[in-house]
């Protein structure tokens, strides 16, 4: 872990976090590369019998800068958006290192995603016949499906069971076969996902049984995704995936089905908060302390439009108190500055917090600024990355100009009953 108490202060890869809250102002949320890299190369190791394909999920944390670190690592990219293939290729991705898995969109969309020369992952039976009348065997194609396995650390963020949106269901093949046959299409890779926060490695198992079962059942196949869904510690002394113990047991089942199946297959891990959640942290100024008949509040300069996860996923972020690491805990409710209820930890033990001082989250380098928002118009914060024990702002603190960009201002003219768009008219 970078964030080490040295000397009674805490530092980042070296640098006092103060420091860095001097120097970018808060709230702030800092990433180190190191952390990326050292869970980049744990999954590679774990899996280094297997010819393995690491696809770094971008809507975890989705900054250019962070996309460029891991394809110099080596890393493909997981896009679910148009938008994600776009930024990715403009972070120097290769096309064809770029897996587009979206859904609900239009056939639109995976048609500008196959005229980019990505590869795509259709969930949709519709979608998947459109794909056929459009390509025929012309354009590769793979297909997720849904193993209905309910697995995930919260049901909101569990994406393989029965009444999951996602994934053609595998009491479907035999539909997805007559379309395949009708269009001759060429399917490449089979795809599933069933959650993140993954407790019970035998859960993944189950449905990776179930996936490669499947992979039986079409013979040109080229790669096996099996998604993602590692659990990370967020608690000290909080369970995790042991990724090790994981891949060996994962890759010998793999090596077995790919001389079973008769051909080298490509094992893909499309893992997001895996490689970031640690990475990230996110540090905020203690505004007030207001004492309730019930409650020791600590409100800070932030709220969920930053960091919605306890909000909406009653995720835990381990919080600490930077400015006075050795003062004696005392419980606080910490909330955020948010008109509604904004709270980030409840009845939590924390060193004693006065007005003023600097609080830090753990494991916000996953789903935190990239599920922001300007909600009550707040403000994004700025993004600081660490490398080789130096600091680099990578996105600028929003401004009032940032948040009325797009905004086209008009003035009323009751007179003539209209309104005047102020400025240069075209």
């Amino acid at each position: 872990m970078s964030l080490e108490l040295v000397n009674n202060r805490y530092e980042l890869d070296g640098i006092p976090a103060t420091e860095l809250c001097k120097k970018y102002g808060t709230p702030l949320f800092v990433y180190d590369t190191s952390i990326m890299e050292r869970q980049y190369n744990a999954l590679t190791e774990a899996f280094k019998t297997c010819p393995l394909r690491i696809h770094y999920a971008c809507k975890a944390l989705s900054n250019l800068n962070v996309l460029r670190f891991f394809s110099r690592l080596g890393a493909g990219l997981d896009a679910v958006s148009l938008q994600e293939v776009e930024l990715g290729i403009m972070a120097g991705f290769a096309p064809q290192d770029i897996m587009f898995t979206p859904n609900g969109v239009s056939f639109d969309e995976i048609k500008s995603a196959v005229e980019k020369g990505v590869r795509v992952n259709i969930d949709n039976l519709s979608i998947l016949e459109q794909f056929g009348d459009a390509y025929g065997s012309n354009v590769p194609v793979g297909i997720r499906i849904n193993p209905h396995i309910m697995a995930g650390g919260h049901d909101k963020i569990s994406t393989g069971h029965i009444d999951s949106k996602f994934g053609i269901s595998v009491h479907q093949i035999a539909h997805v076969h007559r379309i395949v046959d009708a269009y001759s299409i060429r399917i490449h890779g089979i795809h599933m996902h069933t959650g993140s926060d993954i407790l019970d490695p035998d859960v993944f198992m189950r449905g990776a049984e179930i996936l490669l079962e499947t992979a039986r059942q079409f013979p040109d196949l080229e790669y096996i995704d099996f998604g993602s869904g590692f659990k990370v510690p967020y608690k000290p002394d909080d369970y995790y995936t042991d990724i090790q113990s994981f891949g060996h047991v994962l890759s010998r089942r793999f090596r077995q089905f790919s001389k079973e199946y008769g051909r080298k297959l490509e094992l893909i891990f499309e893992p997001g908060k895996f490689l970031v959640s640690e990475a990230g942290f996110f540090l905020v100024k203690v505004n007030v302390i207001k004492q309730t008949t019930s409650t020791v509040f600590a409100g800070v300069d932030s709220g969920f439009n930053h960091l919605i996860r306890p909000m909406f996923y009653d995720a835990y972020h381990h919080i600490l108190n930077i400015s006075r690491p050795q003062k004696k805990p005392r419980l606080y409710t910490v909330v955020g500055y948010i008109c509604e209820t904004d709270t980030f930890a409840w009845n939590r033990r924390i060193p004693e917090i006065h007005e003023g001082d600097i609080l830090c989250f753990l494991n916000a380098g996953a789903y935190c600024y990239s599920m922001s928002s300007n909600y009550n118009s707040r403000l994004r914060p700025a993004e600081v990355l660490l490398y080789q024990g130096k600091d680099y702002l990578i996105t600028h603190r929003e401004t009032l100009d940032d948040l009325i960009r797009n905004q086209i201002l008009y003035t009323f003219d009751p007179s003539e009953n209209v309104l005047k768009k102020e400025g240069k008219t075209e």
